[in-house]
């Protein structure tokens, strides 16, 4: 009898414990679920998975098995085809969201869903303070996560999968390829290889410039589990073994280690999927002028490095990291916008829309969430553009309105005597006006609380 192995964010075969815990009976059916209870999430998001399950398809094949599609909720699903196989088991990889604890808990009542850890390097209940709770702050987190990594051993992707023939799949949906992010394991693989050997030397000096290609562009990947986390703190650990700038794999070890941090927090403090882990910081009375938050959306605030940030996110589905910190402080802080309006508004656009880092990064910039900046920091928005972007190359990319300014005009176009067709005349907001407004809210929220 087979093993049924749930696919859900682990489009790979390469490392993939839960396929191997499957093939621990003569076959395996490889089979992933479109679950209703999804069909209202991003159109690009889901193209891309599309494609990625297109592309496991196809390994598949070349390994004698192949990819069974079904349609429905996954208890159902699960009975049906655990029925039709006479499945001895249903193997998983865990995941931590708040939906797919519930759903994964309900499934273990009635079939023998086996739920193996690999999304992340280690389970969130293993990194924990002395006194048996979790850590809310980064650094002493990173420290002990690091004491307990031990080698870690890559599990090679087999040439043969044994899998019962003539089940019956349905056709995946239509997708459109993303030129910019080609979905799929092999792709993944590919980027994590060019990067490893070719900027991961100069990641620490160059992950900040928007201007540059700096960064390993691997968060849809890691996203949907084309490439695991493992395998990329393996690749980190090899290079900052093997090269005389270690510096570089040291810090892109740090930022993989940022996201199992906001996995854990996840995994241990749900409630920050709907409101601030911080407390005091629930009740802030936003100003939420839905004209501004549209303008934001559209990226015609004014503002150059936040209209480029947030074309590129909309023309692309991805944003630089440092330009994801820039826009949602602008909002956040600037506009006095809920940051959940900017949270919500990213699960929309982004390849790698992922709640644990998606909330935590926005929760970090608002100052609402653990480990995060001080509430009563807020980013000077043109300081940013000129430190991370210094002749203004992102911004002539993005807001083509603006590329006959030269470097110095470009950052805050409004102080010189320049005509721009299409463009804002001047900022969103005058500046002058937000600190005081933004800390006079976070206070109010504070003193109610106490």
């Amino acid at each position: 009898m087979p093993n049924l192995w749930w696919i859900r964010r682990d489009l790979r075969l390469t490392d993939n414990a839960a396929l191997h815990s499957a093939l621990t009976a003569d076959s395996a059916l490889p089979v992933f679920i479109l679950d209703p209870a999804f069909a209202n999430l991003s159109q690009r998001r889901k193209h891309f998975l599309y494609e990625g399950l297109a592309a496991l398809d196809r390994e598949l094949k070349k390994r004698n098995s192949y990819l069974v599609i079904r349609t429905g909720n996954p208890a159902e699903v699960l009975h049906q085809l655990s029925n039709e196989t006479q499945a001895s088991a249903i193997y998983a990889e865990e995941d931590y969201t708040p939906y797919a604890r519930k759903r994964d808990a309900l499934i273990q009542e009635t079939l023998p869903l086996k739920l193996v850890p690999g999304q992340t390097v280690h389970h969130p209940h293993t990194v924990l303070k002395q006194d048996g709770k979790p850590y809310t702050v980064y650094t002493p987190y990173s420290k002990v996560w690091k004491a307990q990594l031990g080698k870690i051993n890559i599990i090679p992707a087999l040439e043969k999968i044994n899998t019962p023939v003539g089940i019956m799949s349905e056709p995946l949906p239509a997708f459109e390829s993303n030129p910019l992010f080609p979905a799929g394991e092999a792709e993944a693989l590919r980027r994590l290889k060019e990067f490893a050997h070719k900027r991961i030397h100069n990641y620490a000096d160059d992950r900040n410039r928007m201007d540059l290609d700096g960064t390993s562009s691997l968060s849809p990947y890691l996203r949907f589990g084309m490439v695991g986390l493992r395998q990329a703190v393996n690749e980190a650990l090899n290079m900052q073994r093997s090269t005389a700038k270690p510096k570089g794999a040291e810090t892109w070890l740090n930022e993989l280690i940022w996201r199992e941090f906001y996995i854990q927090i996840l995994y241990h403090f749900p409630h920050v999927a709907e409101t601030a882990f911080n407390r005091s910081l629930a009740n802030i009375p936003w100003r939420n002028e839905p004209s501004e938050f549209e303008a934001w959306k559209r990226g015609e605030t004014g503002i150059p490095v936040v209209d480029a940030a947030m074309r590129q996110l909309k023309e692309t589905g991805w944003m630089h990291n440092r330009a994801r910190m820039i826009v949602a402080s602008f909002l956040v802080k600037d506009l006095l916008i809920d940051w959940r309006w900017g949270e919500a508004w990213f699960m929309q656009n982004l390849l790698d829309g992922d709640i644990a880092p998606n909330n935590g990064g926005w929760q970090w910039t608002a100052g609402t969430g653990t480990d995060a900046a001080p509430y009563f920091r807020i980013f000077n928005p043109v300081l940013q553009s000129a430190k991370f972007d210094p002749n203004g190359e992102y911004i002539r990319k993005w807001v083509p309105e603006l590329r006959g300014l030269n470097a110095k005009q470009i950052h805050t176009p409004w102080e010189f005597d320049v005509k721009i067709t299409g463009y804002p005349a001047k900022p969103l907001v005058d500046r002058s006006v937000v600190k005081d407004r933004t800390l006079k809210a976070y206070n109010i929220s504070k003193e109610q609380a106490e």
